[in-house]
């Protein structure tokens, strides 16, 4: 009875321990992208970025904005046939017009969806700049191999319980692949999108100038850091006339 009560301790110890250990490691690869991506320091100061590119779709490629004031709003404008198309995320609403789809008027986005896309709303798009603060859940699910890369992968969960797998270089410290879970009209998807092409800004941030995703590839061409920005941006269009 003493042996299976002995045996029992040691592994209850060797549990906590694995537990411990796992924890501590993924702090120390949170740590070091933090630093790689420019640090805590620089990125607490980041109120609002807008990106200005061009998304390509099948070859062709279109105009893209996407403008983000931390915990506010998220919009991205995008020219499709020459018309002005657009989404918008608050953290109460969400609306989206696409003319080239056949939309007439900004329609509502589903609570559900807004739900989702809150993490969108983040202006370091990051993560895990930050994450406790964030209600962000990180466990550390030990190395992988991305086309060749040795990565550290890490699953983090937010706060709506929204999964995301993120592969992190082993070398840079930077994210290069996000896998991420979601739910859309009641079913789970999973969708991958890829960084590459990380340039620092001025303001010392450095951020992916390129990101490709199932919608197409996206090229950030200019980056404008705390640019004074009015929140009306983040009503549809129709409404601010």
């Amino acid at each position: 009875m003493k042996k299976l009560k002995l045996s029992v301790l040691v592994t209850l110890l060797a549990i906590g321990s694995s537990y411990t250990l796992s924890a501590q490691t993924a702090d120390e690869i949170i740590k070091k992208h933090v630093d790689a991506v420019g640090g805590w320091d620089n990125w607490k100061n980041i109120v609002s970025l807008k990106e200005t590119g061009v998304i390509n779709f099948g070859g062709t490629e279109m105009p893209v904005v996407i403008t983000i004031i931390n915990g506010k709003g998220n919009r991205m404008d995008m020219t499709i046939l020459g018309k002005a198309n657009y989404m918008i995320i608050t953290p109460e609403k969400g609306w989206m017009y696409f003319p080239a789809q056949g939309q007439t008027k900004a329609e509502a986005m589903p609570d559900e969806q807004v739900k989702e896309q809150q993490d969108q709303l983040d202006v370091t798009q990051d993560p895990l700049i930050d994450y406790k603060a964030k209600g962000n859940k990180v466990v550390a699910l030990g190395k992988d191999d991305v086309e060749g890369t040795d990565c550290f992968k890490l699953k983090v969960t937010d706060k709506s319980g929204k999964e995301t797998t993120v592969f992190i270089d082993a070398a840079t410290y930077n994210i290069i692949r996000t896998r991420e879970k979601a739910k859309a009209n009641g079913k789970e998807v999973e969708s991958i999108t890829n960084y590459t092409n990380y340039q620092k800004q001025p303001e010392g941030i450095i951020i992916p100038m390129s990101i490709e995703s199932e919608d197409g590839p996206v090229t950030i061409k200019s980056v404008e850091v705390n640019k004074s920005l009015d929140v009306s941006i983040f009503k549809p269009d129709e409404e601010k006339k």
